[in-house]
């Protein structure tokens, strides 16, 4: 920081840097710095899920919000340095589940807003659960987890008009959540459920659909998977409500478990990261959600901080304008907005 000359000074820790030469080390930001959750701004209304897409090199959010059967877009506004109404969707997001049916909605120029696209063809979806998008070969698609008793879980697939049903894949199971997964080039789907062990599809090059291809043991009733990346390696979260949820590590055959973590009403166990930061976010209807942050000698996920949302529902990340913002979704209470920050321990 000061324009001085020294002489050589060689570090004695950490490990990492012993013997090596002040002037040759380039970052000391994991041993200097440590980071914390904030509020960042408070949205007085209730929702169910937040997801982020970016257009025109501007960050938007889309959050669902049952009780006012709307689906409410925000903007990063960067004057005021935050969240801003953007756009409604009016679209029974929950109830949809009964009432209403599912529909897609495009961007109109014109309009500068969210218009009607197309209504989805449900007729052996009772009660979705989950929608993910994925991409084969260079063409689109989507899942719908279907919840219900007597739901069929369904694959749609993208035909330059439109969406259309592709592939249905096992009944009578009550899906809960869908997750795609790319390994080593090859596709792969995996569908936890009510009723059983989470299944692992893959997709099959000749016929083009999935075929089942495994299990995952002794994870009876699932709640959500979700995927993510850590120093090149593969890792997912199996969300239980009550129980042990787990976090499993992809080993070139199957996914072994690597920690558990005690679940006391969560409906989510959401991976995210920021600057090298990987957390978890363990929601929770009966008590305060925990975040982890992995613990790089330990190599595990240790409890970093508790957060009061009531009834979480999701757990999203969303980056703009050079800073980190953490949405936590409420189904009883105000959906609150968390920034990302990093202090510096050496002032």
């Amino acid at each position: 920081m000061t324009n001085s000359t020294v002489s050589d000074v060689l570090c004695i820790g950490p490990a990492e840097y012993q013997d090596k030469k002040l002037n040759d080390v380039t970052s000391f930001d994991y041993e200097c710095t440590t980071t914390d959750f904030v509020v960042h701004q408070i949205l007085p209304y209730q929702s169910v899920s937040v997801d982020t897409f970016n257009s025109k090199n501007d960050v938007f959010v889309a959050i669902a919000q049952p009780s006012m059967e709307n689906c409410m877009v925000l903007e990063w506004d960067h004057i005021e340095m935050n969240f801003r109404s953007y756009d409604n969707i009016t679209v029974f997001v929950v109830v949809a589940q009964l009432f209403g049916g599912s529909h897609i909605y495009k961007y109109d120029e014109s309009w500068t807003k969210f218009v009607k696209f197309q209504d989805i063809e449900v007729s052996r979806i009772s009660k979705p659960n989950d929608i993910e998008l994925f991409e084969i070969d260079s063409e689109m698609f989507f899942v719908i987890a279907d919840s219900s008793k007597a739901g069929l879980s369904t694959v749609y697939k993208w035909n330059n008009k439109g969406f259309y049903s592709y592939q249905s894949l096992h009944e009578w199971f009550r899906d809960t959540d869908a997750e795609f997964l790319d390994i080593d080039g090859k596709s792969y789907l995996i569908l936890s459920s009510r009723s059983q062990v989470p299944i692992i599809l893959q997709w099959n090059k000749a016929s083009k659909k999935f075929v089942p291809h495994s299990e995952i043991p002794n994870m009876e009733d699932v709640l959500a998977v979700k995927s993510f990346r850590m120093q090149d390696s593969l890792y997912i979260t199996l969300t239980r409500f009550i129980g042990d949820s787990r976090v499993m590590k992809w080993n070139s055959k199957q996914f072994v478990e690597i920690q558990a973590l005690p679940s006391r009403g969560a409906m989510t166990l959401q991976p995210f990261s920021f600057k090298n930061n990987y957390y978890l976010a363990l929601g929770s209807d009966y008590t305060f959600s925990q975040i982890y942050q992995w613990d790089r000698e330990k190599k595990i996920f240790r409890l970093f901080k508790e957060i009061y949302v009531q009834a979480p529902r999701s757990f999203t990340a969303v980056s703009t304008d050079r800073r980190d913002f953490f949405f936590a979704s409420s189904f009883k209470g105000n959906t609150q907005i968390f920034e990302h920050i990093i202090i510096d321990l050496s002032l």
